[in-house]
């Protein structure tokens, strides 16, 4: 694996960034198979998706966001990781009430009022969704150009293995029940894949950003734990919870959190 320490950063954090965008195509494709999806597999996909999100977020990001504060800068590191923590829910929280969406399974519009279509305000709730992902996936990638022990290619590429194998179920969630809702087969599974199709973007802006500004790279690791937080506290969770199976739900986050840890603390 040390042979891609060849490749710039930014060029890492673009390739995983497609490989968690594969990865919730291939989820999506599963609405070519199934029109049904059962609502105790849907909430376990959710819940293990939050747990995965839970654990990445402490693991590859906050731990190390952390580490690199105590020896860089003259504020306690506390505050560092702080404020990036809750800079990245805040900013999350503003894009909720700004933009037009409405997520999968409901007709209740958020954000700004307009006459868009339910389609594509579908689009919209899952860019916005994902956005958080692949930011944090750039983020680490885009740290190894520090130079810091804390900031390792196994570490980034278990946050991009953690991230791709969340994202097969998510894309399934979002697509089969839009099958539900009598949409051909291929718009949803055009609507499912997009969600992972904002992460390469997201990927390299976060990889690229801490490249050209290295002392940024501690409130960013932050800032991308806190944006994916406000994701599961906000979406996950309550939408894994729906109907009477939060036991379900709850053993899927269980699931999902110990997989990514034993993928970080084992790769790096």
């Amino acid at each position: 694996m040390e042979f891609l320490l060849a490749y710039p950063p930014v060029l890492l954090a673009l390739f995983a960034g497609l490989f968690t965008w594969f990865v919730t195509a291939l989820g999506a494709s599963l609405v070519f198979f199934f029109k049904e999806i059962n609502i105790k597999v849907l909430n376990a996909m959710l819940g293990f998706a939050a747990g995965v999100m839970i654990a990445a977020s402490f693991w590859s990001l906050l731990a190390p966001a952390i580490e690199m504060a105590e020896v860089s800068s003259s504020l306690p590191a506390y505050v560092i990781v702080s404020l990036g923590f809750l800079g990245g829910g805040f900013f999350l929280w503003l894009v909720d009430k700004i933009l037009p969406h409405v997520h999968p399974g409901t007709n209740h519009r958020e954000g700004i009022k307009t006459s868009w279509q339910r389609s594509v305000l579908l689009v919209l709730a899952i860019t916005f969704h994902n956005i958080p992902e692949g930011l944090a996936v750039g983020v680490a990638f885009g740290g190894l150009a520090s130079g810091s022990p804390a900031m390792t290619l196994a570490g980034a590429v278990s946050l991009a293995l953690g991230i791709g194998l969340q994202n097969f179920p998510e894309g399934a969630a979002v697509s089969i029940p839009l099958r539900r809702e009598n949409m051909s087969r291929r718009k949803a599974f055009l609507i499912g894949q997009f969600s992972g199709m904002v992460e390469p973007v997201a990927a390299v802006i976060g990889a690229a950003a801490v490249v050209f500004i290295a002392p940024l790279l501690p409130f960013a690791l932050a800032f991308a734990a806190g944006a994916m937080i406000y994701v599961v506290a906000e979406e996950l969770i309550p939408e894994a919870r729906l109907g009477h199976e939060g036991d379900i739900a709850t053993i899927g986050v269980m699931f999902g959190f110990t997989l990514m840890m034993i993928l970080d603390v084992s790769l790096g």
